[in-house]
Protein backbone atom coordinates (compact mmCIF):
# COMPACT_ATOMS: atom_id res chain seq x y z
CA UNK A 1 0.00 0.00 0.00
CA UNK A 2 1.44 3.30 -1.12
CA UNK A 3 0.08 6.48 0.38
CA UNK A 4 1.46 9.77 1.56
CA UNK A 5 1.09 9.96 5.32
CA UNK A 6 2.58 13.47 5.33
CA UNK A 7 -0.26 14.71 3.13
CA UNK A 8 -2.85 13.20 5.46
CA UNK A 9 -1.15 14.55 8.58
CA UNK A 10 -0.79 18.01 7.02
CA UNK A 11 -4.44 18.04 5.96
CA UNK A 12 -5.57 17.17 9.48
CA UNK A 13 -3.30 19.85 10.95
CA UNK A 14 -4.93 22.38 8.60
CA UNK A 15 -8.40 21.49 9.82
CA UNK A 16 -9.71 18.66 7.65
CA UNK A 17 -12.74 17.24 9.42
CA UNK A 18 -12.83 13.83 7.76
CA UNK A 19 -11.07 11.81 5.08
CA UNK A 20 -12.81 10.31 2.07
CA UNK A 21 -10.44 7.42 1.41
CA UNK A 22 -11.00 5.96 -2.04
CA UNK A 23 -8.77 3.09 -3.11
CA UNK A 24 -8.43 3.56 -6.85
CA UNK A 25 -6.93 0.05 -7.07
CA UNK A 26 -10.10 -1.48 -5.68
CA UNK A 27 -12.70 0.96 -7.03
CA UNK A 28 -15.25 -0.81 -9.19
CA UNK A 29 -13.72 -4.26 -8.67
CA UNK A 30 -16.23 -5.49 -6.07
CA UNK A 31 -13.27 -7.42 -4.58
CA UNK A 32 -13.55 -5.80 -1.13
CA UNK A 33 -12.35 -2.61 0.47
CA UNK A 34 -8.59 -2.04 0.72
CA UNK A 35 -8.34 -3.10 4.36
CA UNK A 36 -4.59 -2.56 4.53
CA UNK A 37 -4.96 1.03 3.35
CA UNK A 38 -7.81 1.70 5.79
CA UNK A 39 -5.74 0.30 8.66
CA UNK A 40 -2.68 2.38 7.77
CA UNK A 41 -4.65 5.60 7.49
CA UNK A 42 -6.52 4.86 10.73
CA UNK A 43 -3.14 4.58 12.51
CA UNK A 44 -2.31 8.20 11.68
CA UNK A 45 -5.74 9.81 11.44
CA UNK A 46 -7.51 11.51 14.32
CA UNK A 47 -10.51 12.38 12.12
CA UNK A 48 -13.24 10.10 10.76
CA UNK A 49 -12.47 8.00 7.69
CA UNK A 50 -15.03 7.26 4.99
CA UNK A 51 -13.87 4.14 3.12
CA UNK A 52 -14.65 3.86 -0.57
CA UNK A 53 -13.79 1.53 -3.40
CA UNK A 54 -14.23 -2.21 -3.70
CA UNK A 55 -17.40 -3.20 -1.85
CA UNK A 56 -18.79 -6.33 -3.43
CA UNK A 57 -19.85 -8.80 -0.79
CA UNK A 58 -22.04 -8.06 2.21
CA UNK A 59 -19.18 -9.23 4.48
CA UNK A 60 -16.94 -6.45 3.09
CA UNK A 61 -18.82 -3.79 5.04
CA UNK A 62 -18.17 -4.95 8.62
CA UNK A 63 -14.60 -5.84 7.65
CA UNK A 64 -13.97 -2.24 6.58
CA UNK A 65 -15.34 -0.93 9.88
CA UNK A 66 -13.20 -3.43 11.78
CA UNK A 67 -10.17 -2.17 9.82
CA UNK A 68 -10.86 1.39 11.02
CA UNK A 69 -13.44 3.02 8.78
CA UNK A 70 -15.99 5.24 10.49
CA UNK A 71 -18.32 5.32 7.48
CA UNK A 72 -18.63 3.44 4.21
CA UNK A 73 -19.32 4.45 0.65
CA UNK A 74 -20.49 1.98 -1.97
CA UNK A 75 -21.98 2.33 -5.41
CA UNK A 76 -21.93 -0.62 -7.80
CA UNK A 77 -23.52 -3.10 -5.37
CA UNK A 78 -26.51 -0.75 -5.23
CA UNK A 79 -26.52 0.36 -8.87
CA UNK A 80 -26.57 -3.23 -10.10
CA UNK A 81 -29.12 -4.36 -7.50
CA UNK A 82 -26.78 -6.80 -5.75
CA UNK A 83 -27.79 -5.41 -2.34
CA UNK A 84 -30.22 -2.89 -0.97
CA UNK A 85 -29.13 -0.34 1.62
CA UNK A 86 -31.30 -2.08 4.23
CA UNK A 87 -29.37 -5.33 3.65
CA UNK A 88 -26.10 -3.60 4.51
CA UNK A 89 -27.54 -1.83 7.54
CA UNK A 90 -28.90 -5.12 8.89
CA UNK A 91 -25.54 -6.83 8.35
CA UNK A 92 -23.67 -4.06 10.14
CA UNK A 93 -26.18 -4.13 13.01
CA UNK A 94 -25.78 -7.90 13.22
CA UNK A 95 -22.07 -7.30 13.81
CA UNK A 96 -22.78 -4.82 16.59
CA UNK A 97 -21.95 -1.79 14.45
CA UNK A 98 -24.16 1.24 15.03
CA UNK A 99 -26.03 2.42 11.95
CA UNK A 100 -28.59 5.13 11.31
CA UNK A 101 -32.11 3.72 11.25
CA UNK A 102 -31.41 0.04 10.44
CA UNK A 103 -33.59 -1.11 7.55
Amino acid sequence: VLFRSQWIESSIARGVGEILLNSMDMDGTRAGYDLELITKVREISSVPIIASGGAGDIADFPRAVDAGADALLAASVFHFGIYRIGDIKRELSRHGITVRAPG
